[in-house]
């Protein structure tokens, strides 16, 4: 047994174990004193249970986004911002554009109730949906150049 090898099982002990079982009793907290009326402090426990879980689910990342390659191997950091890159693109981007459709789709449902400008915000949701999905393809496109150009030039 090293010293690399407690660190590392110390580590995932704590991001793995302790901090979502912290995390649910800060959120059970929370519930009490939102329950007893108490809203001044019933906030801070929450995000306290939020804060744990995040960093459980940071190290669980970090994890996917390293552990594909060996720990010697020199394009190690180059393969985990593609991962994120990927991830970004391929995840985050098309789940942000769903929420802009669905919250521009119920702006214009509110359209004969506002008297102001409600096409600019409807518009700015479904040009923000349509920039996101822009984006993922475009990251994909790339990808796809870049593994057909792989073998070389023939």
């Amino acid at each position: 047994m090293s010293v690399y090898h407690g660190i590392l099982n110390l580590t995932n002990w704590a991001g793995n174990v302790i901090m979502p079982t912290l995390g649910a009793l800060f959120i059970a907290i929370a519930i009490l004193q939102f329950a007893r009326g108490q809203h001044q402090v019933y906030s801070m426990w929450a995000y306290g249970g939020l804060l744990c879980l995040l960093v459980s689910g940071l190290l669980r990342a970090m994890e996917k986004f390293t552990g594909q390659l060996g720990w010697n191997n020199p394009d190690l950091y180059w393969n985990s911002i593609l991962n994120l890159v990927d991830w970004f693109a391929n995840v985050i981007l098309p789940v942000y554009a769903g929420m802009h459709v669905t919250l521009g789709a119920i702006q214009v449902g509110e359209a004969f109730t506002q008297y102001t400008h409600h096409q600019v915000t409807a518009t700015r949701h479904f040009v923000a949906a349509l920039l996101c999905l822009m984006g993922s393809g475009l990251v994909r496109l790339a990808e796809f150049f870049v593994s057909r150009g792989t073998g070389g030039v023939s």
